[in-house]
């Protein structure tokens, strides 16, 4: 089977895949609903024609193994998630998971031995759209969840998915690039040197909530005004810097609000810088309130270090990019990933593909079989030139 029709078979069934929802009418799917057991059931029924050992482990990670014959052998990681935002496009996540079933078919039809096994993962939850933190599925599997984080989950036994130490020799993740650059640089790959940190913060604005028509302007502690003053602070602050969500009570369009809730996404490749900008953000909203005679409340939902990509992997991602493409683009991540908290265990290593518009988290994401083509032809590759250095 040649790297065309894997391509073309990729696409047909991210388009199956897609079609997998709990909402209708648009692509949702969080940890562990409905359409994540529909979705992991047609992966694992993929990764079984490809000829992997299938299961889930105890946080509904989908695994797909191909075991070496080599005892103690260490396992090399491959995939992304399978889980999605609300209203997602369809490549975001599962396409890695794909390209790593699609390339590991082609060693298999090769006959080709490898000094290590390989798994490939369909991580249960990385967008943390059902407990609003990420990386669920991934940091499981890291053994780096914190008591908090498990008081918010429902499922038992999480903890049994967590990895031994030394047991994996790598983890590599292929993912659309999220962003415009490979596009604007008429490229199809590039490989990621880092990824950005990130800190995930909710602010709350408490005032008193009053009648449109009778309390005078002067006179109100209007929590909405307070939360959109603090937005504009936010959009100044320098780094990369979001709030994505906000939710204002009562909610009535005859009511002064008098409670706001909102969310605030800061992320940097350099920590030092974004830790900055996260104080001052901080106070700038404690002075808003102070002068608008509100109260403030500042919660830290979830912080992520930057990640640095090992530079032996990345190396050898570039030499599998070079005869696939005129020239090899480095660039960094803004957007999280499951190997923000597999690095915690292993090294890590990605590459980006181009997508649209740089379009993503959206309906409309968008890629190319041919960029497709390529991508499990360097991640095939990538895998030999790694089974090579450890042969």
């Amino acid at each position: 089977m040649g790297l065309q029709h894997l391509s073309r078979q990729l696409m047909h069934r991210c388009d199956e895949l897609g079609a997998i929802s709990d909402e209708a009418g648009r692509l949702t799917r969080s940890f562990h609903s409905p359409a994540m057991r529909r979705a992991n059931t047609l992966v694992g029924g993929w990764m079984c024609e490809a000829g992997l050992e299938v299961k889930e482990d105890a946080v509904f990670n989908l695994i797909g193994r191909w075991p070496c014959e080599r005892l103690r052998a260490k396992t090399l990681l491959l995939g992304s998630h399978l889980d999605t935002v609300r209203d997602a496009g369809k490549y975001d996540g599962p396409f890695g998971v794909l390209v790593a079933v699609a390339a590991v078919s082609a060693l298999r039809r090769e006959r080709v031995r490898l000094p290590f096994h390989i798994e490939v993962v369909g991580f249960s939850d990385e967008e943390g759209l059902r407990y609003q933190t990420p990386y669920l599925g991934s940091r499981a599997m890291a053994g780096t969840l914190e008591k908090k984080d498990l008081l918010r989950i429902e499922e038992k036994g999480i903890q049994r998915a967590k990895r031994k130490p030394g047991e994996l020799l790598a983890y590599a993740e292929v993912h659309i690039e999220q962003g415009p650059v490979l596009e604007a640089e008429d490229l199809a790959l590039g490989v990621v040197s880092g990824i950005a940190g990130q800190s995930r913060i909710r602010v709350e604005y408490i005032g008193t909530a009053g009648h449109a028509g009778t309390v005078p302007m002067a006179m109100r502690q209007d929590a909405l005004c307070a939360a959109a003053e603090f937005i504009l602070a936010v959009e100044s602050c320098g780094p990369t810097a979001t709030v994505g969500q906000i939710t204002a009570q009562p909610g009535a369009s005859n009511v002064i609000p008098g409670r706001v809730v909102l969310s605030l996404d800061v992320r940097h490749l350099a920590d030092a810088k974004r830790l900055r900008a996260v104080a001052a953000l901080r106070a700038s909203a404690s002075a808003i309130a102070t002068k608008r005679g509100v109260r403030t409340l500042w919660g830290v939902v979830q912080e992520s270090a930057s990640v640095a990509c090992d530079p032996t992997l990345t190396r050898m991602l570039k030499s599998a990019v070079r005869p696939h493409q005129a020239r090899v683009l480095m660039l960094p991540s803004g957007a999280g990933h499951d190997a923000v908290a597999m690095s915690a265990i292993c090294p890590v290593a990605m590459l980006f593909v181009r997508c649209k518009g740089g379009v993503s988290h959206h309906p409309d994401e968008s890629i190319k079989s041919a960029d497709v083509a390529k991508a499990i032809a360097v991640l095939r590759d990538f895998i030999l030139l790694l089974a090579r250095r450890h042969a």
